[in-house]
């Protein structure tokens, strides 16, 4: 358990040293990739072999490690020094609270408050997506990125985040197959959409994100059995609203 915990603790700090070491050396970008996963993944099923709660690190794996990809990806596009070094902190640190939530369901259940893992994966899979999102937009207007590949993109980083939400929330994949299989389909669609309007790679990577939230939102109330009306129009009103006002403040191409 100690290794357990040790090693929990150090992988937030060894993510920032990696992520510091591409700044200065982006040459190695798929090496710092590849370390980082493996760093994330490791320290996860070093506290899952521990643990007599649950055995599927790889499951708790995927996010972490989605998000560290993302984090690399989205630097790519970000040219400020100062903004750069204070992303990869702020990585970094959201890296940690993920990991230190899982070490306490694992291993110290008494001192894991309920929903702590549902609750931050939603947040930190809406970020994820963003960070593939808009990278991927990004590839389109910079270099010139053929539109197929990019929804092809899009379609495997949603399957791969709606998949995780649905872990996180305890939903039977049995359950729930329908909605992991249209719910990426739908957002793939939606992407393909967006990605004729003449705005930057960040107005479109947070648009799609937001349409990307508000359906997986509704498809957690409906398979939790907690969706109404009221869930319903708040959440669409919300995206709507949200919508709006990033088309009416950004800056078009």
């Amino acid at each position: 358990m100690k290794n357990a915990r040790l090693s929990i603790l150090i992988t937030p700090f060894a993510t920032l040293a990696l992520l510091e070491f591409y700044y200065f050396q982006p040459s190695y970008i798929y090496l710092v990739l590849v370390l980082g996963n493996l760093l994330i993944a490791f320290s996860l099923w070093n506290a899952v072999r521990v643990s007599d709660i649950n055995k599927e690190w790889w499951n708790f794996s995927i996010l972490p490690m989605m998000f560290f990809s993302g984090v690399i990806a989205y630097s790519t596009m970000l040219r400020q020094s100062l903004v750069l070094h204070g992303w990869f902190l702020v990585a970094s640190i959201l890296i940690f609270y993920y990991l230190k939530f899982c070490y306490y369901f694992l291993l110290k259940p008494f001192f894991y408050k309920v929903s702590s893992i549902e609750n931050f994966s939603s947040y930190l899979n809406f970020l994820s997506f963003f960070l593939f999102a808009s990278t991927l937009y990004g590839m389109q207007s910079f270099l010139d990125m053929p539109t197929l590949p990019m929804v092809l993109a899009l379609l495997l980083v949603s399957c791969l985040l709606v998949y995780q939400i649905f872990w996180a929330n305890n939903f039977k994949i049995k359950n729930s197959l329908a909605y992991l299989i249209v719910g990426p389909l739908s957002v793939a669609e939606l992407g393909w959409a967006i990605s004729y309007l003449p705005a930057n790679n960040n107005v479109s990577g947070l648009i799609l994100a937001i349409l990307y939230y508000m359906q997986v939102d509704l498809i957690r109330f409906q398979l939790s059995g907690k969706l109404d009306r009221a869930k319903v129009k708040l959440l669409i009103i919300f995206s709507l609203v949200s919508v709006l006002i990033i088309l009416l403040t950004a800056r078009w191409l």
